[in-house]
């Protein structure tokens, strides 16, 4: 038996998915989660990216207290120096150092050759280390890369001083009986006097991240690297979540455990769905919304007569829990702050007063009250409110010649309003053109999603919308939360709005990914 240590990089490698910014309150509050959940280590952020991304792991680094934190550099050195500037603060730095290995990233991307890589590799490791106790090393898009030269390539990287080797499958190639073997190869080849833990980093391209970061623990792997909910660029990281559970229901055929609290994983996936405005696929494993339900009438009686029937995970061991203690409109504070305590979710002495104001108002709507509810309540209290003006309330009118206006009420912490009124053919198109008038940009609809945030027409609606600055083609995805589908739908749109503000202000830079660097020169 041995244990997995799980690197969170949903802040980094997740928010390289198309329309996902998270801001930087919204990136502390995901990184506190992830350290609840017990990750072991979070790949914070890009230091060298942008000024907000630099900020953003300079926070996350003064938050945690026992979880490491570690920056993406390039093989730069000034990327490594913006690493420590913005890590040195936290109380287990760390720092991640990559280059691209293989044939078709040698010859077009970094157009250096193998001896070139291995010195820059020896260079930019040693420095790293010099800045860091601990370094991790990735050789970008391992799994094409010749079996013989990447032996050479983390070899040079362990002698340099690099303490973890990331075996990234970048692009999604490889299978799981290929990639085991490639741990099972460079763990018994690499040679060192200290102790080399290997990780594999894997994307989703051809469905198999699950699968092959679970053959590299198989193999040998002394830890995970991927995401929450899977998200990322392209078809996304491997779900952390998936492997999390797998280690933990077959841990008689992997022989391996981890320090991840399970009863937490909910929390964790829904407060990084709607911090990223995409939502969590019914069918999907482990947090999925069917991933306890049976519609088949053989299914429900067996589950009925015992649940391991057709149940290999029980919801509790997720976090899903059973309404020990219903709320309605008549409950008081007391009994609201125990749900919040036995839903574990965070939260302030000083929010209560808020958070429990928004609860009776949805009460005096909604007659029963879920736990789905509650975490709903509690994460929208968490987004960070645009800055300026804000969605407030709005107003719809049904016209004679079968058009809608809406009034939409923006206001601001001073208590100012502005209402701005528009025509459409149907209210969600009037409510969308008054506030393109009220920000007086040029945005794409690129999506409109409405879901339930539990069953019933009382449902309260979390709207999701995705929409193109046109002036730079940048997506951004944005979520709004409230009992009127109308007003989720304004607050969606208001939020994406303030996103593509903030970029044509310089707020927002550039969102960089490892491959947008032609070299590491």
């Amino acid at each position: 038996m041995h244990k997995v240590e799980f690197l969170d990089t949903t802040l980094r490698d997740g928010e390289q998915t198309p329309g996902v910014n998270f801001s930087v309150k919204e990136k502390v509050a995901i990184a506190k989660q992830l350290e609840k959940w017990g990750i072991s280590s979070i790949e914070a952020g890009f230091p060298a990216a942008s000024p907000d991304s630099f900020e953003a792991v300079k926070q996350i680094a003064q938050a945690m207290t026992t979880t490491a934190v570690s920056g993406l550099a390039r093989s730069v050195k000034s990327d490594i120096d913006a690493c420590y500037e913005a890590i040195k603060d936290a109380k287990f730095p760390q720092c991640h150092v990559f280059i691209a290995t293989s044939p078709i990233h040698r010859e077009f991307k970094l157009k250096k050759s193998k001896e070139e890589i291995l010195e820059a590799i020896k260079e930019h490791v040693a420095y790293a280390r010099s800045k860091f106790d601990v370094v991790e090393f990735s050789p970008e898009d391992a799994t094409r890369t010749e079996l013989d030269f990447l032996l050479e390539v983390v070899q040079t990287a362990v002698d340099a001083g690099a303490t973890y080797i990331n075996i990234p499958d970048t692009v999604g190639f490889t299978t799981p009986a290929e990639f085991g073997h490639i741990f099972e190869y460079l763990i018994e080849n690499v040679k060192s006097d200290r102790k080399i833990i290997f990780s594999p980093h894997c994307h989703d391209d051809l469905g198999m991240a699950t699968a092959n970061t679970l053959a590299a623990i198989k193999a040998g792997a002394g830890r995970v690297e991927g995401t929450v909910n899977g998200i990322g660029e392209r078809a996304g990281n491997v779900a952390l979540e998936e492997v999390a559970v797998a280690l933990n229901i077959r841990e008689d055929y992997f022989q391996a455990s981890s320090d991840i609290v399970l009863n937490e994983t909910v929390n964790t996936s829904e407060l990084v769905s709607r911090f990223s405005g995409i939502a969590v696929p019914k069918n999907k494993a482990v947090v999925g919304g069917n991933a306890f339900s049976h519609e088949s009438g053989i299914h429900q009686d067996g589950v009925l007569k015992n649940p391991l029937t057709y149940e290999i995970i029980t919801p509790e061991l997720v976090g899903v829990k059973k309404n020990s203690l219903p709320l309605g409109k008549l409950s008081g504070r007391h009994a609201f702050v125990e749900k919040l305590k036995e839903l574990a979710l965070d939260f302030e002495e000083s929010e209560i007063a808020a958070l429990f104001a928004k609860f009776k108002s949805l009460a005096d709507k909604k007659h029963d009250i879920t736990d789905a509810d509650i975490r709903a309540l509690v994460a929208g209290s968490s987004v960070e409110n645009p800055e300026g003006f804000h969605f407030k309330d709005l107003r719809l009118t049904s016209n004679e010649d079968g058009t809608i206006t809406a009034q939409v009420i923006m206001g601001n912490e001073d208590g100012e309003e502005v209402d701005i009124i528009a025509n459409g053919k149907g209210s969600v198109e009037a409510i969308f053109n008054a506030i393109d008038k009220f920000f007086n940009q040029t945005v794409k609809l690129d999506s409109y999603n409405i879901e339930a945030v539990t069953d019933g027409i009382d449902a309260q609606a979390r709207v999701l919308v995705s929409v193109e600055n046109v002036d730079t083609d940048t997506i951004f995805n944005a979520s709004g939360l409230d009992f009127d589908v109308l007003k989720a739908s304004a607050i969606a749109y208001v939020n994406a709005n303030t996103f593509v503000q903030k970029e044509n202000a310089g707020e927002i830079g550039h969102k960089v990914s490892e491959r947008d660097y032609p070299s590491n020169d």
